[in-house]
């Protein structure tokens, strides 16, 4: 991953997307989830550390070429804020913030209180934003439609993870009520979507992997607020884990897929998935669900280990940062 910068520079900086701040957010799922192995599993190993150490030095080689981009080519950066499929993932940049203050929350307070303030403020600004351009909408089309659409308005449910550490409760709970809101909402345009006007283009059918993520997300979040294991915790469980298992019985369907940066969508679900389930053994102390969470966390390393020989060849190849993607 260290040689991004030496290849998209100088040549393909101008079309360096924002997307990239989905391999931050798959990196910083698999940091997470295996912190949390670490501590519910009992690992005797601490691989967390160094994985924290990965995705700290990715975000900051992200930022930067995308921060140069922006210096450099402000006119692209603001057709990504206007695209009506690009732009639901610039939040991936304010949710990379608040996974990384989740992974130092209890090794770095400071830090972790930093990431937070600044990647929730940003996140809301965000959300505000793509939501006000919904509503507001002169270019968005049903084809324009995807489960990435769930990142912006959706991605408030991350906030109370850190939150209730860091900020009055209040403040946790509005944003997982907005978040919570969103997710029914969007989920019944994706649907439809799916359903009645054709198929994902190739390159936007990992975000089919996206669908994981709010009720996943949302369950952590629950616990994290104080929620008991109620009906209402697991519904968002259950939900999460049946869209896993539907999703799994497609794999050899999108192992066929031609390599896109958007491959990473499989990655912060499947993190999403696997720590819900290891708070699931963590709470309700069966061995089922320490099982079930084990071998999530061994597909997810496996899946972000290929992805990331994947990306790299993608970057050797210079096959990815090209105009038109």
């Amino acid at each position: 991953m260290t040689n991004v910068s030496s290849s998209v520079l100088p040549g393909r900086l101008q079309h360096f997307p924002v997307a990239w701040f989905s391999v931050v957010m798959g990196l910083a799922g698999l940091t997470n989830a295996w912190s949390r192995a670490e501590e519910i599993l009992e690992f005797q190993f601490r691989i967390s550390t160094g994985l924290l150490g990965l995705t700290a030095t990715v975000l900051m080689i992200v930022t930067a070429l995308y921060g140069s981009k922006s210096i450099r080519y402000p006119r692209e950066v603001l057709a990504e804020f206007r695209h009506p499929v690009k732009i639901a993932f610039v939040p991936t940049f304010s949710i990379s913030l608040l996974l990384m203050s989740i992974a130092l929350l209890h090794t770095a307070v400071q830090a972790s209180y930093w990431l937070w303030v600044f990647g929730t403020a940003l996140h809301l600004a965000i959300t505000l934003y793509v939501v006000s351009s919904w509503i507001h909408h002169t270019h968005y089309e049903t084809v324009h439609l995807n489960p990435a659409w769930f990142i912006p308005a959706v991605g408030n449910i991350l906030v109370p993870i850190a939150g209730v550490s860091h900020a009055p409760a209040d403040v946790s709970w509005f944003f997982f009520s907005l978040g919570l809101f969103f997710w029914p909402v969007l989920t019944a345009l994706v649907f439809n979507r799916l359903l009645f006007h054709g198929r994902l283009p190739d390159r936007m059918l990992p975000t089919l992997f996206i669908l994981i993520a709010p009720p996943a997300v949302g369950f952590i979040s629950w616990i994290a607020l104080g929620g008991e294991l109620d009906k209402f915790a697991k519904v968002l469980y259950f939900v999460a884990l049946a869209f896993t298992l539907l999703l799994m019985a497609q794999v050899s369907y999108f192992t066929r897929l031609p390599f896109f940066l958007s491959w990473w969508a499989y990655s912060f679900p499947i993190a999403a998935i696997t720590i819900a389930t290891l708070l699931m053994a963590k709470i309700t102390g069966s061995g089922f669900y320490a099982l079930l969470g084990a071998l999530f966390l061994c597909l997810l390393t496996v899946v972000v280990a290929g992805l990331v020989i994947r990306t790299t060849l993608a970057i050797a190849r210079r096959e990815i940062c090209l105009e038109g993607h």
